[in-house]
């Protein structure tokens, strides 16, 4: 349901079909796939779930790290239209060079009024037969385009398997997958052709000198400063990052949100860094380079990161709503609750911190004092002695959410079991630690039969519920075997190389 028109103190602009766009008056719940189709007469881009989980909508968004242009493969069926101001917006239109987005690396045509010829993605698509009804292939075409760009420039090319990470968002009931990861091989073979990143550089600054939106129904705020001001002097306004959750709000529940603080366009919130033996990870951070800096630390906790939802989603998300958001079958609060991390939480110009166990109170519900908000995570960085295991359990292995999640940490000397903290998500109306499991291992040797006590006393720990993810039954016996999977990984005896996931795709 979207909400009223507000009088928008100035339009929303940005880069579309080789120009800069501004779009006056509309409400600010209206999604970026609505106004393509219906406003911009641009319907190449197909509505599938309208939830972000088919990926037949996916888009490039681009915009400016420094100097140079990022692009990400978002879902637009879950990003409201004011999110994209000072972005630009890729669609399949754009591919084959209509609008001037895209360049032929060849010299130009000498009959410029000739039909653009198909762009390598598009033409290894057909050379494969990677199409069958079409209607997922738009969604495909975009993110292999992302992902062919994202490679030329590094001068790569991916793994079967990075391409078939890359293309973990996009659903295709037809065609199998096997001839569109070959067509993601193919592509690169044929005559290079690369974006025109000069002329979307040059719109993007200047869309950099535009004021931030800050209207009746819709505030963008650029710095920590004023976002704090505006959170505490409307506190019940929504607080929106990523969209990922509160998109479905929308498109499904048909709620209305009120007003809107949106925390995308803060640029301290999304930085991520290391001091005082700590990685600090700004709440506004993506997923997708959030998960990239514990896994640089933590390799064990990479194929977590992988099979966090889809690259559109780990693009737009952000760890930090992920963690406000609280549920209890998320995968960021598990394993940040068995690394030690803190949760950093601002009222004005005033912090506080905490560990992030003790942050959430009950089913949904959680420490922040109105008019406060998330502003940081802050992770112990590993030390000798330490172990770390991050697993996830869920019905399909790619893009699903967690029946049961799991991050395991233990701290030893010698074979001595000196701390442990064991975080379950789907085992309660909360993430919480195995307190019971956890005494059972510490001052133990790290052996079979301390193990098994711990898988004894978790039984006590939990008293999981049944639903439509998962039996109660099945998340007991399951998460007393994540215990022994552990111990297996860890043991003295293991065989080598348990330490690293070779499950991975170039998370970059």
């Amino acid at each position: 349901m979207s909400q009223a028109a507000p009088s928008s103190a100035r339009p929303i602009r940005f880069f579309h079909r080789g120009r800069i766009v501004s779009v006056p008056n509309l409400p600010p719940t209206t999604t970026l796939l609505n106004w393509l189709r219906e406003h911009a007469q641009c319907t190449g881009t197909k509505e599938g779930c309208n939830e972000g989980d088919c990926g037949a909508c996916t888009v490039l968004v681009g915009e400016l790290e420094g100097e140079a242009l990022s692009l990400k493969p978002v879902n637009a069926c879950i990003q409201f239209l004011p999110t994209l101001d000072g972005k630009a917006v890729l669609t399949v239109e754009d591919v084959t060079q209509a609008g001037g987005a895209l360049q032929s690396a060849a010299t130009p045509s000498p009959h410029p009024a000739a039909a653009p010829s198909l762009h390598p993605v598009q033409q290894a698509m057909v050379d494969c037969h990677g199409s069958q009804c079409g209607f997922c292939t738009p969604g495909f075409v975009m993110s292999l385009t992302g992902c062919y760009e994202r490679h030329q420039a590094a001068g790569t090319r991916p793994t079967r398997q990075q391409l078939a990470d890359d293309l973990s968002g996009n659903l295709c009931r037809c065609t199998g997958y096997r001839p569109i990861l070959d067509a993601g091989q193919r592509m690169f073979e044929l005559p290079v052709r690369r974006l025109d990143s000069q002329a979307i550089t040059a719109a993007l600054k200047v869309l950099q000198t535009d004021p931030p939106l800050n209207d009746a129904g819709f505030h963008a705020p650029r710095t920590l400063d004023a976002l704090a001001t505006l959170r505490a002097d409307k506190p019940e306004a929504r607080l929106l990052a990523g969209n990922t959750d509160i998109g479905l709000w929308v498109n499904k529940q048909f709620r209305a949100l009120g007003e809107i603080l949106y925390l995308g366009n803060v640029a301290a919130l999304k930085t991520i860094t290391e001091a005082d033996g700590q990685l600090q990870i700004g709440a506004g951070a993506s997923l997708e380079d959030a998960w990239a800096a514990l896994a640089r630390h933590w390799p064990s906790t990479r194929e977590m990161g992988l099979r966090f939802a889809s690259p559109p989603i780990r693009h737009a998300g952000t760890m930090g709503g992920n963690v406000a958001n609280g549920s209890p079958i998320g995968d960021s609060a598990p394993v940040l609750i068995a690394l030690g991390a803190r949760i950093v939480l601002r009222h004005r110009d005033t912090q506080r911190s905490m560990l992030l166990q003790d942050f959430y109170v009950d089913y949904m519900k959680n420490q922040l004092a109105p008019g406060e908000f998330v502003q940081a995570l802050r992770v112990p960085l590993p030390q000798p002695g330490e172990l770390m295991r991050a697993y996830k359990l869920s019905k399909r292995y790619d893009s699903d959410i967690s029946g049961l999640a799991a991050g395991l940490w233990l701290q030893l000397d010698g074979d001595i079991v000196g701390a442990a903290r064991f975080a379950f998500g789907g085992m309660a109306a909360i993430v919480k630690r195995a307190a019971g499991a956890e005494a059972a291992v510490i001052g133990q040797p790290w052996t079979e039969a301390t193990v098994q006590a711990a898988m004894a006393a978790l039984d006590r720990d939990y008293a999981p519920l049944s639903d439509l993810r998962a039996s109660a039954s099945y998340r007991q016996r399951t998460a007393r075997n994540l215990l022994k999977r552990l111990w297996l990984e860890t043991r003295p005896t293991a065989p080598s190389g348990n330490d690293e996931v070779s499950v991975w795709s170039d998370m970059t």
